[in-house]
C-alpha cells in the first residue's frame, strides 16, 4: 500500500521526530510511505480564526498535492478533522454563496481517505499489536479533535495496551479539554492556563512517567505546563511510542 504522510505545520516546525516515527512504524508494517514536498498548511488555523475564504486556497492546494494517493496519514487529530469535517463545510459554504460546486468537487477526493494515524492502523491495516516495546508507565489524553471530531474512541488505547512493557493507567477527567484550542490559548490565556494546570494535576495523580496523546499541539501546551510546574513527567506522541522496539528503543 502506498500512502502519503501529511506531517502538518506544527510537527514539521517543532516535532520532526514524530514524522520520522510515523515513517519508521508504517514501513515496519509493510506500508510504502511518501512525503510530498509540496505539502503546506491545511488551513485549520485560518478557518478556526474566522478567515474562511483565506483557508480555501490552502484546502485546494492540499487536494492538489494528496489526491492521487491511496490514503493520507497524519499524526494530528486536529488537522485530520480539518480535512474530514471542515473541508466539506468549505465546499457547502462556497455553494451557498453562489460560487458553484467547484470547491466541493476539488476537495471531495481527499476527504474520505484522510486518516489520523491510530485509525489508519486499526481501521485500514487492521492491527493493534504493531510490535512495539516501551517499558514505561503511560497515561493517555484523548484530544478534543480526535475524541469529538474524528471519533477515535478506544483505538489509541487498544494500540497502547498491546505495547510490550507498557503499563497504561487511566487519566482522571480524560475527556476534559487541555485548554490549548489553537488561538483560544492566545485569546483566553488565563482560562487556557487554568485548564492546562487541571490536566497536568490529573496526569500527575496517576503516577505515570509519560503523558501520551495523538496530537503534538496539545502536547506542546501540556508539556509547557508540566515544565512550569516542574512535574518530571514527559509528553510523548503516540507515534513515538508505537515506533519504539526492543532493538531500537526510544527514550
Amino acid at each position: 500500500m502506498r500512502v502519503a504522510l501529511f506531517l502538518t505545520c506544527v510537527n514539521d516546525t517543532l516535532y520532526p521526530d514524530t514524522g520520522r516515527a510515523v515513517v519508521k512504524l508504517l514501513t515496519r508494517l509493510g506500508v510504502e510511505v511518501d512525503f510530498p514536498s509540496g505539502q503546506s498548511c491545511c488551513g485549520q488555523a485560518h478557518y478556526n480564526t474566522g478567515y474562511r475564504h483565506e483557508a480555501e486556497p490552502l484546502a485546494r492546494h492540499f487536494s492538489d498535492v494528496f489526491r492521487e494517493y491511496e490514503a493520507i496519514v497524519t499524526p494530528s487529530g486536529s488537522c485530520g478533522a480539518m480535512v474530514r469535517e471542515l473541508y466539506p463545510r468549505l465546499g457547502e459554504r462556497a455553494r451557498d454563496e453562489g460560487r458553484g460546486d467547484g470547491l466541493a468537487r476539488t476537495l471531495a477526493p481527499v476527504v474520505p481517505k484522510t486518516y489520523e494515524l491510530t485509525e489508519f492502523l486499526v481501521d485500514v491495516l487492521g492491527v493493534t499489536d504493531v510490535g512495539a516495546y516501551y517499558p514505561h508507565t503511560v497515561t493517555y489524553h484523548p484530544t478534543c479533535h480526535g475524541l469529538r471530531g474524528l471519533g477515535l474512541g478506544d483505538r489509541p488505547r487498544r494500540l497502547l495496551r498491546a505495547v510490550k512493557g507498557l503499563e497504561l493507567v487511566e487519566l482522571p477527567g480524560a475527556e476534559e479539554c487541555c485548554g490549548f484550542g489553537g488561538t483560544f490559548a492566545l485569546k483566553n490565556a488565563e482560562v487556557s492556563a487554568a485548564m492546562g494546570a487541571d490536566k497536568v494535576r490529573n496526569a500527575e495523580s496517576t503516577g505515570a512517567e509519560v503523558l501520551c496523546a495523538a496530537d503534538n499541539s496539545c502536547l506542546m501546551h501540556i508539556g509547557g505546563t508540566m515544565s512550569r510546574l516542574r512535574t518530571g513527567m514527559r509528553p510523548v506522541h503516540i507515534a513515538e511510542i508505537l515506533a519504539s522496539t526492543e532493538e531500537e528503543p526510544t527514550a
